[in-house]
């Protein structure tokens, strides 16, 4: 019997059965950190793009979480200065899932699935994890198969340009209160623009712009929203759900993706043709 969209949401709200271990990229070249099941061969991974200013610290329950459900997910700590150039992290997304899909990952000899890949980011992150998307689908063979967002900010060049070349699957999560990227512009924008058939755009109502952040930072006092723990549960619950199903071929997280959820509400939603 399937379950029911409150159910999956309850469920995927909690840590996964994976134990989880913490990585530094830095020993093969790149600053910043990996989150891996303990154990798994041909794992579905995910790099993740850190928010103007923010480290990937400010992430790690959220990367802890994709981990515990079996996604390895790395986040480069590149481009944290208060001019970074989006093209460069976006390249350094694609450095980073080239990385741990190449790299012995633990002591049990990990191993990523190069047919698994998908990019995730906050802010000016998600922004760089759109241009990097549209730049792995004009490669000759593509590897990107689903991106996932959290209040998308617009980049340079604009990532709601470089979403028209974009065909896989796609998850872009706003913020009802958000004052710094607000939808209209940035993730509505990007979503309105989607190159395939299969993309949703969610409104996360009482969240702000630095909602799914985690602990305290000295950028909050130059930039509006704070950390918020429903918008973290809801960000873990939603990207796990749609990580899991377009990057494992799952379909059991299919009808929390296509239910309107409390706080999540369903925006924009183009659905491929089955």
């Amino acid at each position: 019997m399937a379950s029911k969209p409150k159910q999956l949401l309850a469920e995927l709200k909690h840590p996964g059965p994976h134990e989880v271990l913490r990585g530094n990229l830095a020993l093969v070249g790149l600053p910043g950190v990996v989150y891996t099941p303990r154990a798994g061969l041909g794992l579905p991974a995910v790099a993740f793009g850190h928010g103007w200013l923010q480290p990937p610290d400010r992430y790690r329950q959220l990367l802890h979480h994709l981990a515990s459900w079996g996604i390895v997910a790395a986040a480069p700590a590149t481009q944290r200065g208060p001019l970074p150039s989006h093209r460069l992290l976006a390249a350094d997304l694609l450095t980073t899932l080239d990385v741990i899909t190449t790299v012995r990952l633990g002591p049990d000899g990990i191993s990523v699935d190069p047919a698994k890949l998908g990019l995730t980011g906050h802010s000016a992150g998600g922004g760089s994890a759109v241009l990097a998307a549209a730049q792995d689908a004009q490669a000759e063979n593509p590897r990107i198969r689903a991106v996932a967002t959290i209040t998308a900010a617009q980049t340079l060049p604009p990532a709601s340009e470089a979403a028209r070349a974009i065909t896989v699957a796609g998850l872009h999560l706003a913020a009802e209160e958000d004052l710094v990227a607000p939808a209209v512009g940035h993730a509505q924008a990007i979503a309105d623009n989607w190159g395939g058939d299969d993309v949703q755009l969610r409104t996360l109502g009482k969240a702000s712009h630095l909602g799914v952040t985690e602990g305290r930072h000295w950028s909050q006092l130059i930039m509006h929203g704070k950390p918020h723990r429903g918008t973290q549960q809801l960000t873990r619950a939603l990207f796990t759900a749609f990580l899991l199903t377009h990057l494992t071929g799952t379909d059991k997280y299919r009808p929390l993706l296509e239910a309107d959820v409390k706080r999540a509400t369903i925006e924009r939603e183009d659905e491929p043709a089955h």
